[in-house]
């Protein structure tokens, strides 16, 4: 119970942090989200995932928590992708950023202390650290860059390019450079690079690994306090043609993706005891706060995503507590 009190402590006050600076500072407000939200994504947040995972043993994670990881967050997001498009009959761009927001959970920050001082191992939350940057993340950017392309505004064709001529003279990007641009994100490439390094047992000098540490540190509450700072203004289920998507997005997140957790681990893998609450604990976190960088990175509509992640933590709570009563 204390990993899981402390987790959501940290979260909710670093937020907090962020809601304050808002209405002490409301005329600086968007000049710090619009000046955090890139050092967070080109800097902070890629040396965060290299430190995490370059000390990590990797080959306890690969052999069962990973591919674990990997079926949950895939069965999920595609049970929200089908409610979305066919029965709400949302667009594309919609499905996919609540179909994210539904399956990628709050590893970095709230998982780390829940994993460490509920189930005594890091051994899932890296697990789902992986599975999340190294696939699911490169996957969701491409539909993103995708969704970006598809919807954005007709009128811009007649802007001029940086070579004197219009934009619709120059050939819109090819899909496989999108997709390439899209995998190859610094999140992404941080993570690689820290697998690498667990892989092959590498070292950094101290006077390298030292600033990559305290990089990677101010990532989690840097990212917390844009996202608060974010919040100001704001009411959730506000605007009511997102309230049926927010629903489902909280409810498949909460309530289905720990079960569908339980499930793959204990029918498919034999997972049982502590292994199995560590699991279905990292399952039963809210939405991860990289969901509206990203989708806010590509230019999509954030507030499903900022609904979704602030309905998921204020619930998240109590469906944890639920999971290590039940499992513990």
């Amino acid at each position: 119970m204390e990993g899981v009190l402390l987790g959501f402590g940290i979260v909710l006050a670093l937020v907090g942090v962020g809601i304050v600076a808002s209405i002490l500072l409301p005329t600086r407000t968007r000049a710090m989200q619009e000046g955090l939200t890139p050092v967070i994504y080109y800097i902070t947040n890629p040396a965060l995932m290299f430190i995490l995972l370059a000390e990590t043993e990797l080959a306890e994670v690969l052999s069962i928590y990973t591919p674990i990881a990997l079926l949950v967050a895939a069965a999920t997001a595609v049970v929200y992708a089908l409610f979305s498009r066919f029965i709400l009959k949302r667009p594309a761009a919609q499905t996919a950023v609540g179909a994210m927001a539904s399956c990628y959970v709050n590893a970095g920050n709230i998982g780390i202390p829940i994993a460490l001082y509920a189930v005594g191992s890091s051994a899932p939350v890296v697990s789902v650290l992986l599975a999340q940057l190294l696939v699911i993340a490169p996957v969701f950017l491409t539909i993103f860059a995708w969704c970006g392309r598809k919807t954005s505004p007709a009128g811009s064709s007649t802007a001029p390019g940086p070579a004197g001529g219009s934009q619709s003279q120059r050939r819109s990007p090819t899909l496989a450079r999108t997709v390439l641009r899209s995998v190859a994100n610094p999140v992404t490439l941080g993570t690689a690079a820290g697998a690498l390094f667990a892989a092959t047992s590498l070292t950094l000098p101290a006077i390298i690994w030292t600033p990559l540490e305290m990089l990677g540190q101010a990532s989690i509450p840097l990212l917390l306090m844009v996202f608060g700072m974010s919040l100001r203004g704001q009411k959730p289920l506000a605007q009511r043609s997102l309230r049926a998507d927010v629903v489902l997005g909280s409810v498949v997140k909460l309530a289905l993706m720990p079960v569908i957790a339980w499930a793959v681990a204990y029918y498919l893998f034999r997972v049982e005891g502590t292994a199995l609450l560590g699991v279905v604990a990292m399952a039963a976190l809210p939405t991860a706060q990289n969901v509206f960088l990203f989708s806010a990175q590509f230019g999509l509509k954030v507030t499903l995503v900022r609904d979704i992640i602030l309905m998921s933590s204020l619930l998240a709570l109590p469906a944890s507590l639920l999971v290590a009563v039940l499992l513990g």
